[in-house]
């Protein structure tokens, strides 16, 4: 039975990936993934996801500054991007957003990085893919200020604080965190979450789902998330893949 899944969030520029990253692109497809979004977390990783978008038909970029990489940033650093959102294969401003686990970054340069570029997606008209790591007031605040259409990746809220996320028009994304046995909330978001509202992600190579949990993560594990996610929420896993194949599509103009 064709699975034809889209997995909307990836990082095949990681390191973990450079022996075999041809290989296992190649073979995806076979393996029933029809889409990948590969996020883009530098300027160089976000050049890289364009390259990976040129080599493979169903592979598309999303281009931003993750908030763990907002040291340092110049108005040099936010004008190469620009280029890259020119190419037909950007789909989205991302992987952008505020963590405040690692603390690595000062609070008020991820507020600043983010408000800009939720700014910019807004003026490009692109979706942006929302990183909120332990920063949901603060992530909550500026979506309502700027009011984006977008994702909120690998959602780790409670369900109250999802009810506040699609009241904006957002969608929520879940990946193998949701299959893991000491998850709480999840079970709870992809029980209460739209139909129309869900997309599945992996962000591979990390947090690969249950029972692959601990390797390395790859798209085609992304099955195992669709059929956790089903199981949740009482539905035929195939029906839940297409759903969530044609809200990707729309949420992000995949043709």
């Amino acid at each position: 039975m064709p699975l034809d899944l889209i997995d909307t969030h990836a990082h095949y520029d990681d390191a973990r990936f450079d022996e075999d990253r041809d290989e296992l692109l190649a073979a995806l497809p076979q393996k029933g993934v029809c889409g990948v979004i590969n996020c883009g977390t530098t300027v160089a990783t976000s050049r890289f996801a364009l390259r990976l978008a040129e080599a493979h038909d169903y592979i598309y970029a999303a281009v931003g500054i993750h908030p763990e990489e907002a040291n340092g940033l110049t108005d040099a650093d936010f004008d190469a991007l620009l280029p890259l959102y020119e190419h037909p294969k950007t789909l989205a401003v991302g992987e952008i957003g505020l963590d405040y686990y690692w603390d690595s970054v000062p609070r008020e340069t991820q507020l600043s990085v983010f408000a800009r570029q939720l700014d910019l997606a807004n003026q490009l008209h692109l979706p942006v893919i929302i990183h909120d790591r332990e920063a949901h007031e603060d992530t909550l605040r500026l979506l309502e200020q700027y009011r984006p259409q977008g994702v909120m990746h690998c959602f780790s809220g409670s369900a109250e604080f999802a009810k506040e996320i699609l009241k904006l028009g957002l969608y929520i994304g879940l990946g193998g965190a949701a299959t893991f046995k000491n998850a709480r909330k999840a079970p709870q978001v992809a029980a209460m979450c739209p139909t129309d509202r869900l997309l599945l992600e992996t962000d591979a190579p990390y947090m690969a789902p249950v029972p692959h949990r601990g390797e390395r993560n790859d798209s085609s594990l992304i099955v195992h998330v669709a059929e956790r996610l089903a199981e949740m929420r009482g539905e035929n896993a195939q029906v839940l893949i297409d759903r969530c194949r044609e809200n990707a599509k729309r949420l992000f103009a995949i043709a």
